[in-house]
């Protein structure tokens, strides 16, 4: 697949009714035209080829300026398989184990107490097992989300403003270590900063900063030219903007400035990317690790990681759809009911918290991307994407 002008396969060679993929359009165009949604990039490919890929509504609805294909879009916690991949290329390679604990590399975590509520009063406990690097790569480091919910730990993380984007990966780490833990690790699934942590292991293992890293690791060999921590001046015409308040509710959105350059660089959230390069990484997972001859990981790798690593693990809150666990870096499918959208066991991903998101369907060698940039309509939208896509597809 070339990260340019993508060029389309007639739907029926896909196993694709063209009436019926045609309501993917014509149902995006809708919430557009009713404005919900200032615009839309939607992709679908299958068997290494584009059945769809559609730029749709406005780009920025400020000026009025149209959706490109090209557009550049916040993609958050989309950034997360890319950093998890990043890790397990360090496992291939043996410069990591994923039972290593993270404090071989990352010593100030070592006295890190967890949190524990003992008879309606919090008490902080030594540590009995350490997290592990496989535990970072599947949210049971026993980290958190601040804005998950109003837990003590939770609380915390939000009076030193833990989401800042001033501090380098290195001193978040710091900062982090210094709060308690939510949970023991490897007791529960709590989705969390764990990869902003992997991110700042892999600086510790690779002796490189994240961005560096990344765009020697992954982002350079797979040609994924628009994707990393910041957009150049010479492309900000390319970002694809939100509207300015919640059609909703008319609260004002606030999103991160992809224009200058972050201190922290998040391997939970920090990057920018297109639906052309997002889809060279999906189809490199699809191939088993390997795109136009480049190879990132083994086949033996790619199967590991988007198995379900959670087991009898229980899961916090509603991220996880029923019938799901969790791999290392995506949500993945365990049964083929359940959950509220269709997909077949196997099938892997995962959003990012302004709109963006993506699934991959090895059974029926498919992936999908919607890329939008509505962070209060994300929900609604990742449902009706993953609906009309599979409602398309006859064979």
């Amino acid at each position: 697949m070339a990260a340019d002008a993508p060029t389309l396969t007639p739907a029926t060679d896909l196993g694709f009714c063209p009436q019926r993929l045609q309501r993917l359009r014509v149902g995006f165009q809708a919430e557009i035209d009713r404005q919900r949604l200032p615009g839309a990039v939607v992709v679908v490919a299958r068997h290494g080829r584009f059945a769809a890929f559609d730029s749709l509504g406005q780009q920025d609805p400020v000026s009025g300026l149209r959706m490109a294909q090209d557009a550049i879009f916040r993609i958050y916690s989309m950034t997360k398989p890319l950093v998890s991949v990043a890790a397990m290329m360090q496992v291939e390679q043996g410069a990591l184990l994923l039972s290593d604990p993270i404090t071989r590399y990352l010593p100030e975590f070592a006295a890190t107490p967890v949190a524990v509520n003992v008879d309606g009063a919090v008490q902080f406990q030594a540590v009995l097992q350490p997290a592990t690097v496989q535990d970072l790569l599947r949210h049971t480091a026993g980290f958190t989300y601040e804005f998950l919910g109003n837990a003590p730990v939770q609380r915390q993380y939000t009076q030193v403003n833990i989401a800042s984007r001033e501090r380098t990966n290195a001193a978040f780490c710091q900062q982090l270590a210094a709060l308690p833990l939510m949970y023991p690790p490897g007791t529960v699934w709590e989705y969390s900063r764990a990869t902003d942590v992997l991110g700042r292991l892999l600086e510790v293992v690779t002796g490189q900063p994240l961005g560096q890293h990344l765009q020697q690791a992954i982002l350079g060999p797979l040609g994924m030219t628009d994707t990393g921590f910041v957009v150049p001046p010479e492309h900000h015409h390319r970002i694809a903007e939100p509207f300015a308040h919640d059609p909703d509710g008319g609260v004002p959105l606030k999103v991160l400035d992809p224009r200058r350059a972050p201190t922290m660089e998040a391997g939970g959230g920090g990057l920018m990317s297109t639906a052309a390069d997002y889809a060279r990484f999906l189809q490199c997972l699809l191939n088993g690790g390997e795109l136009d001859g480049v190879r990132l990981l083994g086949p033996q790798t790619v199967a590991f990681m988007t198995a379900d690593h959670l087991g009898t693990i229980p899961a916090m809150g509603t991220l996880l759809p029923p019938g799901h666990g969790f791999g290392l870096g995506f949500a993945v499918r365990t049964a083929p009911g359940l959950a509220p959208v269709p997909g077949s066991v196997g099938t892997y991903h995962w959003s990012g918290i302004a709109g963006t998101s993506f699934f991959v369907d090895p059974a029926l060698d498919l992936f999908g991307i919607l890329m939008v940039q509505a962070p209060n309509q994300r929900e609604q939208y990742r449902a009706l994407f993953r609906n009309l896509v599979y409602a398309a597809l006859l064979e």
